[in-house]
């Protein structure tokens, strides 16, 4: 079993673990592993080693790894977790399952054009800058509720949950609360929030997807 594979079922078991301590059923937390700047073949050991839900960052990254790998398993699900360009709105819909990172009005209306256009229709997840860090993508907070009452009335689009980066500077745990209270009050059942250093607090919080990455794959080259 290959370094990558022993991390991988360690997490797997974590998260397990962690669900039933809270009280969850291991199966209502799904285990994104983020991928990003990992070769292909590193990924294929996770692949045959059964994990099924990964995240990317870049649609341009994506593009070059995933095609092959979704030929040899197209039951692989693949989600956007990092920040998407209105103009690579066509290459993301066509290419994920999951859009994690939707944060402002533009890229609303290019997702809602290029579904009806290609009929294919991207799980999407609201992203919310809980700790309203300029240098992040987001909707702020406080104009969540009205963000996602547009992308449902105006733009016609299914939102499945929201998405949060809390900042690492800060405990991970009153960020996590906000977004559920956010999604809580908008009908919303999707928290996708937590990655390799604070899985367990998002868990407990009612993380119903968890992000990680380096605690599977290795640190970043």
């Amino acid at each position: 079993m290959s370094d990558t594979v022993t991390r991988l079922e360690a997490i797997r078991a974590s998260v397990a673990r962690a669900a039933r301590d809270f009280g969850r059923k291991p199966e209502s937390v799904t285990l994104v592993a983020v991928s990003k700047t990992k070769p292909a073949g590193q990924i294929l050991e996770t692949l045959e080693a059964g994990q099924r839900v990964f995240g990317e960052n870049y649609v341009q990254e994506a593009k070059t790894k995933w095609p092959a790998l979704k030929e040899r398993f197209p039951e692989a699900e693949l989600h956007m977790v990092g920040p998407l360009q209105s103009n690579k709105a066509r290459e993301a819909v066509a290419l994920f399952d999951v859009i994690q990172s939707l944060d402002r009005e533009s890229l609303a209306k290019e997702l809602a054009r290029e579904i009806a256009r290609a009929g294919k229709a991207p799980r999407l997840f609201v992203q919310v800058n809980t700790g309203e860090e300029p240098q992040k993508g987001g909707v702020l907070p406080g104009d969540a509720d009205a963000f996602l009452t547009r992308c449902r009335a105006v733009h016609g689009l299914a939102i499945e949950g929201l998405m949060c980066i809390p900042p690492a500077e800060e405990p991970p745990s009153p960020h996590f609360g906000l977004l559920a209270k956010i999604a809580a009050r908008n009908g919303l059942e999707g928290l996708s929030m937590g990655m390799s250093a604070d899985y367990e607090a998002a868990i407990q919080l009612g993380a119903t997807h968890v992000r990680v990455g380096s605690a599977i794959f290795g640190e970043r080259g």
